[in-house]
């Protein structure tokens, strides 16, 4: 019986440079599907370039996060603090019009990728919620009946696993960390993002994920973060969205 092996990605907000650099670290590798938790666009300023990248891939299934749904015009942001909301009319007023249909076509979370694997935004019960603590994990752990999902939104790469009624929090600090599910364990697993890392490492997130052996591998790698932060300043866009990018936070 074949082994299925997934690209999981989340978070890429605009930013083409840490995009490339995670498909040039996996370019020799091959992928039965590839998962994307939504926010594809908005703080940085690629979004043509990174939703054109994405759309285009096969295999893909994606759902939506709160960015997309802002810079498509699905909603209007009164949310967002002044930056994301500035980032997110700049993007609505520069996205080509096949690139704002798709991301205005991206389903709401949850998806089932495959049997018993599923991917969210924020959390199961609500794309838009942040999912930080035990007690969250606990609350969507009750809520759905899931063995493996993946999410994103945090921009903080960690893992819950629920066994024998207990919740534990493990912290992802690697630039590349291996796990190997417990087949009586139930996961809630954050990658971590590509475009924006907010855990004090600048470096762009993504995992690979074999479900038939439970082998989780979540990445770390460099990228050209002075040509994201110059991009970002020259668009006009804060200061404040390009230097924070070298900081990971």
């Amino acid at each position: 019986m074949g082994r299925t092996r997934f690209l999981i990605l989340s978070d890429i907000h605009a930013n083409q440079e840490a995009l490339e650099a995670v498909f040039r670290a996996v370019h020799r590798r091959r992928y039965d599907g590839i998962l994307c938790m939504g926010d594809l666009v908005g703080y940085g300023a690629s979004p043509n370039q990174v939703v054109t990248r994405i759309r285009k891939l096969k295999g893909l299934v994606a759902v939506r996060g709160n960015h997309d749904k802002v810079c498509s015009g699905l909603e209007d942001g009164k949310n967002f603090n002044v930056a994301a909301r500035q980032a997110a009319q700049w993007t609505l007023a520069r996205l080509r019009p096949e690139n704002a249909a798709f991301l205005r076509a991206l389903p709401k979370g949850p998806q089932e990728a495959s049997p018993g694997l599923w991917i969210a935004h924020g959390s199961i019960p609500d794309e838009d919620a942040y999912l930080f603590s035990d007690f969250d994990a606990y609350q969507i752990f009750q809520s759905h009946p899931f063995r493996v999902c993946f999410f994103g939104h945090t921009h903080f790469p960690m893992i819950f696993e629920q066994r024998d009624g207990t919740i534990e929090m493990i912290p992802v600090k690697k630039d590349e960390a291996e796990f190997t599910l417990l087949p009586g364990s139930r996961y809630l697993i954050n990658p971590g993002s590509v475009g924006q890392p907010r855990d004090r490492n600048p470096k762009a997130a993504f995992a690979e994920f074999t479900p038939e052996t439970g082998r989780l591998t979540i990445y770390r790698v460099p990228y050209d973060v002075d040509g994201a932060a110059a991009r970002i300043k020259k668009a006009g866009l804060p200061d404040n969205l390009a230097n924070r990018l070298a900081l990971g936070a």
